[in-house]
């Protein structure tokens, strides 16, 4: 399994849910490094270089923001943010400094465990070059080398921005995307701030694509903050 014997760095200041976090991923035979505040965590990264990193926002001695920063600059290991901040411009911009995903408090074990695979495979992914041209979940096929399109074996066909849209979608797979980064990669930087143009394309790919686009099974929406391609 990619999973087995990763390194995850928790960077956590509470004890109690720190220690939880470290038993529950030790039990999962994840090795796992520990530290309680941002300067503890640069330190830890460096001398162990951990697979992934989850991080809380709210630290003692500098604010999450500003760790996820640090380590930009020198890595792209996958950070996965615990937030108990409700709000939906932190979670924007813990993604926008670089996170690759966020998981809001309290969460559960297995959701927690989710996000840690797909960050996992995205970066076992990134060092082998074409792994994942071809992407499959459920009914929904996606070849991104032929720029093919099918649901239960039939094809489906998209306009340009529909399928852009959707293999921005595909290649972050099971990771939340902001609205922002859509606009951006699809529509180009001078739209980023045409945040309908993502909701009126996004209608149009759910009409396509799922059995019941206000139930969708597939394209999820994360409320205020961007959507996700399911995995599972």
């Amino acid at each position: 399994m990619i999973s087995a014997g990763a390194t995850v760095l928790v960077v956590e200041d509470d004890d109690e849910v720190r220690g939880v976090l470290v038993r529950e991923l030790g039990s999962r035979g994840y090795r796992v490094q520990e530290a309680a505040d941002g300067r503890g965590a640069l330190q830890r990264w460096e001398a162990s270089r951990p697979d992934v990193v989850l991080l809380d926002l709210g630290l003692p001695d500098m604010d999450g923001l500003e760790v996820i920063r640090r380590l930009r600059e020198w890595t792209a290991v996958p950070v996965i943010v615990l937030s108990a901040r409700g709000q939906e411009r932190d979670k924007v911009s813990a993604l926008d400094a670089g996170a690759d995903d966020y998981v809001s408090k309290p969460f559960s074990a297995g959701e927690l465990l989710a996000r840690i695979r797909v960050a996992l495979r995205h970066t076992a992914g990134a060092s082998h070059e074409g792994s994942e041209a071809a992407f499959k979940v459920g009914d929904l096929q996606v070849d991104l080398l032929r720029r093919h399109v099918s649901m239960r074996g039939a094809d489906v066909r998209l306009t340009p921005i529909e399928y852009k849209l959707l293999a921005t979608l595909v290649k972050h797979a099971g990771k939340v995307v902001t609205h922002q980064q859509l606009l951006r990669d699809v529509w180009g930087p001078s739209h980023e701030d045409q945040s309908h143009y993502v909701r009126v394309y996004m209608a149009h790919l759910r009409h396509k694509l799922e059995t019941e686009p206000a139930r969708p099974r597939y394209l999820l929406t994360e409320p205020g903050v961007g959507y996700r391609l399911a995995v599972d």
